[in-house]
């Protein structure tokens, strides 16, 4: 077992090797891409085949504007958007809400799931996560996106934590990726738009788009992370599944069992001890977690995400995220599970 396990990948997940190594091609041949001169057009040529690359390995066909990360891009699509009104569901990440805080809240259910009005304004934008990242719980965005261009509305997906791990929903106009959660480098990320009507420029590059300088090297490493294998993720479903049985037969709460969940996200509740505490002991034994809710001035503030899902601020308040990644091992489960009991046996002796 490794000296300290790493269990926080839906946090940022350590850089592929092959994203290093393209990386370090980039840097070698780094000039400004807007330079007319030929190490300028040289850089060009890259930083446009990592623009095909990426979009192939998505399936996707119509814009790419990069961006510095998934923040970035949700203030673009969000600021920047055409839309008449904004709605954005209950569980989105502050990323999200922190740009449009007058827009309208769609509820989600007990399971996590967003729940549409029964009237969609046309023109509005809704701005649905496809993975919640503290639950993992999965956005039906195909359907949701039926409903939506039904009624002459837009969907702005955040594909942050399932892009490069599971299909992008086919019907989004408008989706956000992040690199760093799938093995890429931290400081890029990209906003795909379906039409670009649908935002407003703003000068500079990318198109008019998206001002500043593109960081070829970092979309290089973005394109070699989104086309490494993906066969890790069938040991994450297993092992996530372990932790599934294991925390619930020891007598811990499963965060929103029933929904469909990203393999690689679970989170869990210790009754009758708080995240902060459990951060603090699990990390003294050398083992990274994390909480879907913050401390503030040693004050313990409820997860919004389990609030809008009905938990109470005091069951809320015990729940720890696990999550996995492609450079987790089994072992790195058992110590955790290991870890989990010995502190759920403190909390009832």
């Amino acid at each position: 077992m490794p000296s300290r396990l790493y269990l926080d990948h839906a946090a940022t997940t350590p850089l592929l090797d092959a994203a290093r190594l393209a990386m370090e091609r980039g840097f070698a041949a780094w000039a400004n891409p807007s330079s007319p001169h030929a190490e300028g057009r040289g850089a060009r040529a890259l930083i446009e085949d990592a623009r095909a690359r990426i979009k192939a390995a998505l399936g996707w066909d119509g814009a790419l504007i990069f961006t510095s990360g998934a923040s970035e891009a949700l203030a673009i699509a969000l600021t920047r958007g055409k839309a008449s009104i904004t709605l954005a569901g209950a569980s989105e990440h502050d990323a999200v809400l922190r740009h449009v805080p007058e827009a309208r809240r769609l509820p989600v259910d007990a399971g996590g799931l967003v729940q549409l009005p029964a009237a969609i304004e046309p023109g509005a934008l809704l701005a649905i996560q496809q993975v919640n990242s503290e639950t993992g719980v999965i956005q039906p965005l195909d359907d949701l996106a039926e409903r939506i261009h039904a009624a002459g509305a837009f969907l702005l997906a955040d594909c942050s934590q399932g892009g490069g791990k599971m299909p992008l929903p086919a019907g989004a106009d408008m989706i956000v990726i992040s690199a760093h959660k799938l093995g890429g480098p931290v400081g890029i990320g990209a906003l795909l738009v379906r039409d670009l009507a649908l935002l407003e420029a703003s000068g500079g590059q990318e198109q008019g788009y998206r001002a500043g300088t593109e960081a070829m090297p970092l979309a290089l490493g973005f394109a070699a992370a989104l086309e490494a294998p993906r066969d890790w993720l069938a040991d994450a479903a297993r092992w996530r599944m372990q932790l599934d049985e294991a925390i619930m037969i020891k007598g811990g709460e499963i965060v929103a069992s029933r929904s469909p969940r990203l393999p690689t996200i679970g989170s869990y509740r210790m009754p009758g001890m708080n995240a902060q505490a459990q951060l603090i002991r699990f990390d003294m034994a050398g083992i990274a977690v994390s909480a879907g809710s913050a401390c503030s001035s040693g004050t313990l503030k409820a997860s919004g995400v389990l609030t809008a899902m009905g938990w109470d601020a005091a069951r809320a308040g015990e729940v720890v995220r696990v999550s996995l990644g492609h450079s987790t091992s089994q072992s790195e489960i058992d110590g955790f599970l290991a870890q989990w009991q010995a502190l759920y046996s403190a909390v009832r002796t």
